[in-house]
């Protein structure tokens, strides 16, 4: 039997390890979800935000030691502007007195504190916008499966949102099972990271069906380790050079993007793998075959009627 060249990793041959493998992590991340939930931001619940002008720029984990220490709820401590300038947001509701009671608590330490203003902050994300984010993503998947299933077929198209699913549903269930803050940053970095997966799936799908047209065989797991390990290098250089700048991002960004760096990293991880074990291996279970992509001979009638 006539076989592909050049296979190098059997990347078909691990796919049921694999597919345990993202069913504990789906599990995982759903009892997370039900049970911790997530911890969101004041975008999403509203409380004080708090504006303070040292003389020297301060150390911010001091100054949230030392809110924490007086127990005020989710304190979360950036620099505004200048190094010297910190917001102060706080998960409690607005009272007249709030920005002196956080002066007067940091100026024990001996620093020099002004407060330059205090007010309560709505939460820009309520109910309405949660309904209209969610409803907006499942049009977003609806659109992208009709895309697929036009440009492919409707089996790549059910791969790509099982796909898809699988990313966002592990990323956000990874910030609900440690407790990081979920906010409009991340809600963001959530959908790029859509975005991201998609695209690295497509160029896959496009290297199988491209295999399966070319090739004189109807072994599937072969067709999809050949087309997996040619767009590999490119898979890996894409989502390689994206990780250097996010970390760059998590490690120098402060606090105001940390949230948006770590949803990204997680994203192009699960992502990348997802690429090749998700939406590429589910082709297999969903029942692709050489017949889906090129459609049968139509005989014709006047050639038999020929003596």
């Amino acid at each position: 039997m006539k076989t592909l060249v050049n296979r190098q990793l059997d990347f078909m041959g691990k796919r049921k390890a694999a597919f345990a493998v993202s069913g504990l992590l789906i599990l995982a991340s759903i009892v997370a979800l039900l049970l911790q939930q997530l911890n969101l931001g004041l975008d999403f619940t509203g409380g004080t935000l708090v504006e303070v002008r040292y003389a020297v720029a301060p150390s911010l984990d001091a100054v949230r030691q030392a809110l924490e220490a007086a127990e005020f709820r989710d304190v979360s401590v950036q620099t505004f502007g200048a190094a010297n300038e910190v917001l102060i947001r706080l998960q409690q509701a607005f009272d007249a007195d709030v920005g002196d009671r956080v002066v007067e608590l940091l100026r024990r330490s001996g620093e020099e504190v002004d407060l330059v203003r205090a007010e309560f902050v709505g939460a820009q994300v309520g109910d309405q916008l949660r309904d209209q984010s969610g409803l907006g993503l499942l049009v977003a998947l609806g659109i992208v499966m009709l895309y697929v299933a036009f440009r492919f077929q409707y089996k790549f198209a059910i791969g790509a949102l099982l796909a898809l699913l699988h990313d966002v549903i592990i990323v956000v269930g990874a910030f609900a099972l440690f407790q990081w803050e979920f906010d409009l940053t991340v809600l963001a970095a959530v959908l790029a990271v859509i975005g991201y997966s998609l695209n690295d799936t497509i160029v896959v799908y496009d290297r199988i069906r491209e295999n399966i047209r070319k090739s004189r065989i109807d072994d599937m797991p072969a067709i999809f380790n050949e087309s997996l390990n040619q767009t590999l290098s490119r898979t890996l250089a894409t989502s390689g050079t994206t990780l250097l700048v996010l970390v760059a991002l998590l490690a120098l960004g402060g606090d105001m993007i940390e949230g948006f760096a770590i949803a990204l990293i997680l994203g192009v991880v699960v992502g990348t793998y997802s690429s090749i074990y998700v939406s590429g291996a589910l082709l297999l279970p969903l029942g692709l075959s050489r017949e889906d992509l090129i459609p049968a001979r139509k005989e014709d009638p006047e050639a038999e009627e020929l003596p």
